[in-house]
């Protein structure tokens, strides 16, 4: 069976936060029984005995929400209880947990140190540019809250990075933001586009065009080669030249199809994609259908083989291999109009610009990447 990694939901779309542009908060619509969404004990056990029963080299655990840290210490706990349980000798286990950082205690963050979970903190920016977006309910700021989080996980010697939502407020604002958090010494960041449409195909205002994308990736480059490429890691220069170096890809937009990870609800129905958490893509439910039954559900395949049928503009673009079409997602892509995939995707000007400027560039550094933080 081909590898895959698991994009696990534990407390659904819930969340303590109203971020204004998320997309994952109106999911809980899936599931409209009940108010609170709790993965049980039971779906856990199934969920973590049968993925590692599934005869990999390599087990990856992703934890994300909604904000999973409302599971609580005792849910995490039981999972490295299970995962030793259930692994055999040799097997290598990771844990990723995303989340917003306003839960984060000594507690938690202890455990997570002791346990080695690589943690994902989303994270705007200085106050002003975080605060636009991301609030909890009633619209108070979770700037102070996310920075009392981080030192805690920077006291307990845990290993994190910063996820930055690129959107219509802070794509021209990035050397402050970079300075930000080089200046905390943060110096592991993702930077990710904001880019959802509304039900008649339209952008929604806070996302971010193709053109504004490529024009903030050349800004970040020179910030990261002037002064810093020793010391800070970019996600996806990072995974730039690791293609250019071995020509694996990383990062799930730059494949050639989505079959790299499958999505659990708190219940333990899959769906393909996070971005793509929909009834006419439910591909079974853990408790109900084995690993091989879901990832070769037929749903899964066309889903997966969608990816490679981009525009036919894409074919004769010197940085195809580099996308492959880009993120489903960014195509406005809609499983039930299957031509859909042959959209280009919204950012597609944007990533010619700044291959365009960068990425001779990036091969000079991928000649001796021993010279940067990769």
């Amino acid at each position: 069976m081909k590898e895959f990694s698991l994009l696990i939901k534990p407390s659904s779309a819930d969340c303590n936060m109203r971020c204004r542009y998320c997309f994952y908060l109106k999911k809980s619509a899936l599931y409209p029984d009940r108010k609170v969404h709790r993965m049980s004990e039971s779906t856990l056990e199934q969920l973590v005995s049968s993925y590692m029963n599934t005869g990999q080299n390599y087990y990856n655990f992703i934890w994300q929400g909604g904000e999973p840290t409302l599971m609580g210490t005792g849910f995490y706990k039981k999972v490295i209880e299970l995962q030793k349980k259930y692994g055999k000798a040799g097997s290598k286990v990771t844990n990723n947990l995303q989340t917003n950082g306003t839960l984060i205690d000594n507690n938690l963050a202890g455990f997570l140190s002791e346990n080695k979970f690589l943690v994902g903190v989303s994270f705007d920016g200085p106050e002003y540019i975080h605060d636009h977006y991301r609030v909890f309910p009633g619209g108070r700021g979770t700037f102070k809250k996310v920075m009392k989080g981080i030192e805690i996980l920077k006291k307990n010697n845990v290993n994190f990075n910063i996820l930055v939502l690129v959107n219509d407020f802070n794509i021209n604002k990035i050397e402050e933001i970079y300075r930000f958090m080089v200046s905390n010494s943060y110096y592991f960041h993702q930077y990710i586009p904001c880019v959802e449409f509304d039900s008649n195909g339209n952008l929604q205002p806070f996302s971010i065009n193709g053109e504004q994308w490529g024009n903030f990736l050349i800004k970040l480059f020179d910030l990261w080669y002037r002064d810093d490429m020793h010391k800070v890691s970019i996600g996806l220069f990072d995974s730039i030249i690791n293609y250019i170096i071995n020509g694996k890809s990383t990062i799930c937009y730059m494949g050639n199809n989505c079959n790299h990870y499958l999505v659990v609800e708190h219940n333990g129905d899959v769906y393909p994609c996070d971005f793509f958490v929909s009834e006419d893509l439910k591909l079974g439910n853990i408790n109900e259908n084995s690993w091989g039954e879901l990832i070769n559900n037929k749903t899964y395949i066309n889903f997966s083989r969608a990816k490679s049928e981009y525009s036919f503009i894409c074919n004769s673009c010197k940085y195809l291999e580099y996308c492959y079409g880009d993120c489903l997602k960014n195509r406005g892509f809609n499983f039930k109009n299957p031509d859909s995939s042959r959209r280009l995707s919204i950012l597609c000007s944007g990533w010619k610009i700044f291959y365009k400027e960068k990425l001779n560039l990036l091969k000079e550094i991928s000649l001796n990447p021993y010279n940067i933080s990769v």
